[in-house]
């Protein structure tokens, strides 16, 4: 393997230290170290955080490869940092039993650039009808730990209790995808005065918030764990808080268009804006904030979600919902987060990699970046400044909705078990990779 030394690194936004990566390991931290590497890296003014972790990622492979590959997903995932992806199960076919999921794992592997795990799906075919094959996934060789339908809720409580009732025997978890279906029929943008104005179905609160109240009294009576995908109202973090507060075991994420964007942009009627839940409005931005700041929302996660250009450049009505992320999510987080002084980078490494890895019940990832442990590490530069363009994305797609926009920092270089996956912001060229 090639060894590395990284001088004048700053861990976790501290003093400079030299870091010194053999053998898949972080060999050795101090200052001035004089050991032999086969590369030498001056990160003076760079920050080391730990790989990060994303628990939502949506690689679109099998069935929608003119979207994304396993492998330019997990390419995209390590110019953003991710040394882990979980990879969501609304594939074609659905990743609803032993074969797809083991397949997705597979194709992660082959890729070389980030570790994948597959997340299987809670019902067959996403249909909420019946239980997808829970037990097989989790034996199969991916060794499944998070079961989501996400892109569509289990409305069915007596099919979200039998689910949460078989994840607990494996110390596992549902992630679910909050949305009562009834409430949000032809829905189009969040329902309020934009919506009102542009005349465009709404998407209300409630339909989010009902099913996490209902979801976090059915795990607290079952004993079992709960993880809320992409909360994005202030009403669903205060159940969350209250959850929380009673010692139940619920987590919760929150995507980084969600940190950052309102529903202003509707009124553009550019489709990059539409996405689901959809974002909402600046005091819920806000409220999102301050929870993920205090430790009351878990876990920033990208929800990834790629789509052709035909799929986008469309009217409103018929666009796709969904964003891509994982290469800008760092860069949004410095600014709705660190730049405003809510969190500082040890905050952003516990919300970014060491949560997400233990909700994903992760070995190996999101570790402390300390001597011994495994060398999944990015060196990010936060003093960077550039405006967004998806001509430089790794990922097939391009429906970013932060093109045109200023955001701080970059990734520099990003190690994946001592390898780097990425050097000087432009991916590596990897041994494994197909």
């Amino acid at each position: 393997m090639t060894s590395y030394l990284i001088r004048n690194a700053q861990i976790l936004g501290g003093t400079p230290q030299d870091l010194y990566l053999a053998d898949g390991v972080i060999a050795d931290i101090g200052t001035g170290l004089t050991v032999e590497a086969d590369v030498d890296i001056d990160a003076r003014g760079l920050i080391v955080l730990p790989g990060l972790v994303d628990l939502h990622t949506h690689l679109r492979q099998p069935g929608k490869e003119d979207a994304e590959t396993v492998l330019t997903g997990t390419q995209a995932a390590a110019k953003g940092g991710y040394t882990a992806v979980h990879a969501m199960a609304n594939t074609t076919p659905t990743a609803d039993n032993p074969a797809v999921v083991e397949l997705v794992h597979q194709l992660g592997k082959d890729s070389g650039y980030c570790d994948v795990h597959p997340v299987g799906a809670v019902t067959v075919g996403l249909e909420g009808k019946e239980l997808a094959e829970l037990d097989g996934m989790h034996r199969s060789a991916a060794g499944v730990k998070v079961f989501s339908d996400d892109g569509k809720c289990v409305d069915d409580a007596a099919l979200m209790r039998a689910a949460l009732e078989y994840v607990k025997t494996v110390d596992g978890v549902v992630a679910q995808h909050a949305q009562e279906p009834r409430l949000t029929e032809g829905a189009q943008m969040n329902e309020g005065t934009v919506s009102a104005e542009l005349g465009l179905p709404g998407w209300p609160a409630v339909a989010e918030e009902a099913i996490i109240a209902r979801d976090v009294l059915l795990a607290s009576h079952l004993g079992a764990r709960l993880h809320v995908c992409h909360l994005s109202t202030k009403g669903s973090v205060e159940i969350v808080r209250w959850a929380k507060a009673q010692g139940w075991d619920v987590t919760a994420e929150v995507t980084p268009h969600h940190l950052l964007l309102t529903d202003e942009l509707v009124r553009t009627e550019d489709a990059v804006f539409k996405v689901n839940p959809p974002l909402r409005t600046e005091a819920d931005v806000h409220a999102l904030r301050a929870a993920l700041a205090d430790g009351t929302i878990d876990a920033v996660a990208t929800d990834h979600a790629p789509h052709p250009d035909a799929d986008k450049d469309c009217a409103w009505a018929v666009a796709a919902m969904g964003m891509v992320g994982l290469e800008t999510a760092l860069s949004v987080v410095q600014q709705s987060m660190v730049e405003t002084g809510l969190l500082n980078w040890e905050g952003v490494a516990d919300r970014m990699s060491h949560r997400p890895a233990r909700i994903g019940r992760l070995t190996g990832q999101g570790r402390p970046v300390s001597v011994g442990e495994p060398a999944n590490l990015v060196l990010f530069d936060p003093g960077y400044r550039g405006t967004v363009t998806a001509d430089t994305f790794a990922t097939r797609s391009r429906n970013t909705p932060f093109k045109g926009l200023e955001l701080p920092g970059r990734v520099h270089a990003t190690f994946l078990r001592g390898e780097a996956t990425v050097l000087a912001g432009e991916l590596a060229e990897l041994g494994g990779a197909k």
